[in-house]
This record gives structure tokens, C-alpha cells and sequence, in this order.
């Protein structure tokens, strides 16, 4: 079996394999990091890499092998990566600010913790903009990533490194966050699979700039490899007061259901979509059709919903800005768009925090009344192509003129009401540039979501589509 395969190779099938012996923890890890030597740094994907620990451990993982009556986890000896903005126990943590160039945690995130104690093999962190700030990823410490299908396009962001770095074959499992879209973005423009938990599922900690709307989740190739990394990570934390309590369900199993009979909405504008691009909009029409085929009672709805984005954006900035309110003189360090945002906000009175709060709750009722009638809502991810690296949004949409944050009116929706929700690969526009199609669950129904994302990955697979980057 030649390397580049193995660096290509779904979590679930190297698990597999090194379990037979078939395949060695070492030769998996030589294969990822060897590939992430060769095509790194074109994409800038990986920020931090930690070769040698991965290495000790690979090793580590073979011995156990050899050992009578070893208990290995679900994922022993698989490599996974681990967003900048997720504390990692002795490797370097920047949170994409030059302000935390040199900040080295004493701890794991909860997520961190269990892929490792499920037998995973940690290469490195993937790059971030600052605190996760926009849907793009560069940043003053490293610099821009950029998207393996067109290296002059972004691959999202927040979670950009982890995208770009699923796209191009650097390793099976990326570790992501998701305050405003962060895992659905980055995952729609790098034509790879993101699965936002709901709210709590896998415990988050330390709180984020946008604690309350932040969620951790993983970045896969495919569906059955982001429901392993659920079944690992999902379940309580003391340290995250917010988590959910642990269902007794193996979510790779729970992949195996039909979707027949079940209701499902599709809408190309929630009622407050400011542009979206047409191509978009005919492929995420075409492929929501899929679930037609696969048994579903398919409706194009118009649900007329109002805007959330002032008081989503009040929540999530409000948060950042204070996360960033004592390093405010340090100017040269901080991005002049991000500094803009904090400012502005820092000027507000503290009341305006909490009635947006106020306002989030009372939009519920929206979600909330077309979720009686639907199990799914299915929306494109985002309302654009991936934009030309370099910018913080993109300023026009097929000609119309946006705001900032205008082009992701279908995901941080499902940040305030705690959602599960998960971004699939469904086509590409003329030029080459992937599309998804954002699945959207009623809360708490992960496996509905990801059953529903693994029925259409089987009528429409995306596996076979690789970026040219060799």
C-alpha cells in the first residue's frame, strides 16, 4: 500500500487495519507527516507541528500491539489534528494572536483529551484568525491559509487550517470550532464533511470569546468518520457547566437508519439572506431534491424569518471585544478590521449586551414552531463560493454590495438556538470551487443530522473528488 494512500485513508478504515496489523501506527504517522512536508506549505494548513511527539507516540501505539490482552481504544494509532483556538497540554496555543505567540497550556480541551485517550495520535495545530474572529483564516502570527482546490481562495474559517487540511489528504481527523459557523463554513469551502454538535454535546473549555454560541466539533473526509469522533468525545465535563449528558448511542451505528418518511424543509433565504450567489443556489436546490430519493417528503419552504445578525453579532463580538479589551493600545497587533469591531463595541452600554440576549431568546420561537412540522431543514451553507484569499468577508455577492457577515446568514442561526448542524459536500461551481448544503436538526438530535448526512454522502459521494495539490 503506497504512503500517499494512507494519508488518504478514513479513520475508520486505519483503525481497522492497524487493529489486524495489517498496517503499523509509525508507517500511518510517517505517511501523514511526510505528506504534510510536501504539500504544508503551499496551504499553510499546519501552524505548530509536533513531528516528534508524534512519533514517540506512533511508536508507543506499536507496542501495545504486541502486548497480550492490550485494551485499545477506537482510535489507536490514528492521527488527528487540533485547531489553534483548543488548548493543547504542553504545545504551543496562540489563539491566531500575536498576543499569545508564546502561550504554552498546562492542560488538554476535553475534546483534545479524549481523541488522545481514545487511542489517537495528535500531529499538530491547524492555523486560526484571531480568537476565530471571521469566516476566513489568516491571521498577524502565520499568515493566510489557503484552500487546496485554488490556492488564491480561502478555505473558510474559522476552522480554515482544519479544512484545508482535511481537503488535502493531511490526515483523517481535524479538530474545529464553530461561534458563528466556524466548522460548516471552512467545511462547504474546502468540499469536506463539518459537523457542529449541539450546543454542549462535547464539552467546550476554556470558554471562548463567544462562549455561549461556541461549539466543538470535527472535520472529516466522511460521515462515518466525524460520527466516530462523536461517539469518542460526546458526554459531560465538570469543567463545562453547559454540557449535555451522555446518551448511550454509537453514532457510527446509528448511521445505518432510513430517512423514509421523514419531513423535510428546504429554504434558500430564511427570510433575511441579504444575496446569494445563483450558482449556490442552483446546486443546493438540486441536491436537497436527493432527499426525495432517499424517501423524504421534501417542501420548499419560505419561512419569512426576521434578521438575527444584530443581536447574534452584539453576543458574538461583545465577546471577542472583551477577550480583547486589555491588549486594546497594543494596536500593531491586532488586524485593523478586528479592531474596528472591538471599539466599536467596547463603546456600548452593557445593557445592549443583555437585551440581545433577550432578543436571541424570544427568536427561538421562529426555529422552534417550523421544527414542530419538519425533522430537517436543509439551507445552502453559505451564500457564496470561497472568496479570494486576503479579505476578511467578501464585499459582493453575484454584484450585490454585503456587510460583513452577510454571506453566512444560514449558519450562526443555529449557533444561537444550539442546533446540531452539519455541512455536505453537494457540487461545485463552474470554476471548480466546492458548495455544501447545510443539514439542520431539531436540538439535541445529532444522530438524525448525521444519519441524514451519511444517506446522502451514499446517493451523492464525494470521496472520489480530490484537489489537484500533489
Amino acid at each position: 500500500m503506497a504512503d500517499t494512500n494512507l494519508a488518504w485513508l478514513p479513520a475508520t478504515e486505519l483503525a481497522a487495519l492497524i487493529r489486524r496489523k495489517k498496517v503499523s501506527p509509525v508507517e500511518v504517522v510517517d505517511a501523514v507527516l511526510d505528506r504534510i512536508a510536501r504539500i504544508n506549505p503551499r496551504l499553510n494548513a499546519f501552524v505548530t507541528l509536533t513531528a516528534e511527539q508524534a512519533r514517540r507516540d506512533a511508536k508507543a501505539a506499536e507496542r501495545a500491539l504486541g502486548k497480550r490482552g492490550a485494551r485499545l481504544g477506537p482510535l489507536h494509532g490514528v492521527p488527528f489534528s487540533v485547531k489553534d483556538l483548543v488548548i493543547t497540554r504542553g504545545v504551543r496555543t496562540t489563539f491566531g494572536t500575536p498576543l499569545y505567540r508564546d502561550n504554552v497550556p498546562a492542560e488538554d480541551a476535553p475534546m483534545v483529551e479524549r481523541l488522545k485517550a481514545a487511542g489517537g495520535i495528535m500531529l499538530g495545530k491547524t492555523n486560526t484568525p484571531t480568537f476565530g474572529w471571521i469566516g476566513a483564516t489568516h491571521n498577524l502570527v502565520f499568515g493566510i491559509t489557503r484552500n487546496p482546490w485554488n490556492l488564491e481562495r480561502t478555505p473558510g474559517g474559522s476552522s480554515g487550517g482544519a479544512s484545508a487540511a482535511a481537503a488535502a489528504g493531511l490526515g483523517p481527523l481535524h479538530v474545529g470550532t464553530d461561534g458563528g459557523g466556524s466548522i460548516r463554513i471552512p467545511a462547504s469551502c474546502a468540499g469536506v464533511f463539518g459537523h457542529k454538535p449541539s450546543y454542549g454535546r462535547i464539552p467546550t473549555y476554556p470558554v471562548s470569546g463567544a462562549w455561549s454560541l461556541s461549539h466543538i466539533g470535527p472535520l472529516t473526509r466522511t460521515v462515518a468518520d466525524a460520527a466516530l469522533v462523536m461517539t469518542v468525545c460526546a458526554g459531560p465535563d465538570e469543567r463545562d457547566q453547559y454540557s449535555l449528558p451522555a446518551p448511550a448511542v454509537d453514532y457510527v451505528k446509528a448511521l445505518r437508519g432510513s430517512l423514509k418518511g421523514l419531513r423535510v424543509a428546504y429554504t434558500d433565504d430564511l427570510g433575511f439572506a441579504d444575496a446569494v450567489d445563483p450558482e449556490v443556489r442552483a446546486v443546493c436546490a438540486k441536491a436537497a431534491r436527493t432527499f426525495r430519493e432517499l424517501g423524504c417528503r421534501l417542501d420548499e419552504v419560505k419561512p419569512g424569518w426576521p434578521s438575527p445578525r444584530e443581536f447574534w453579532g452584539e453576543i458574538f463580538c461583545g465577546g471577542i471585544a472583551t477577550r480583547m479589551a486589555p491588549y486594546v493600545d497594543r494596536r500593531n497587533e491586532i488586524e485593523p478590521g478586528l479592531r474596528r469591531i472591538i471599539e466599536t463595541t467596547l463603546k456600548n452600554g452593557p445593557t445592549k449586551y443583555v437585551q440581545a440576549w433577550f432578543d436571541r431568546l424570544a427568536w427561538w420561537q421562529h426555529p422552534r414552531a417550523l421544527f414542530e412540522k419538519y425533522d430537517l431543514l436543509l439551507t445552502p451553507t453559505i451564500a457564496c463560493p470561497p472568496f479570494p484569499v486576503g479579505l476578511d468577508n467578501p464585499t459582493e455577492i453575484a454584484g450585490t454590495p454585503v456587510e460583513p457577515y452577510a454571506w453566512i446568514p444560514f449558519t450562526y442561526p443555529f449557533n444561537m438556538t444550539g442546533q446540531p448542524a452539519a455541512s455536505v459536500p453537494c457540487g461545485f461551481t463552474r470554476d471548480g470551487l466546492p458548495i455544501g448544503l447545510q443539514i439542520v436538526g431539531r436540538r439535541f438530535d445529532d444522530v438524525l443530522v448525521l444519519r441524514a448526512s451519511a444517506a446522502f454522502e451514499r446517493a451523492r459521494p464525494w470521496a472520489q473528488h480530490r484537489p489537484a495539490v500533489d
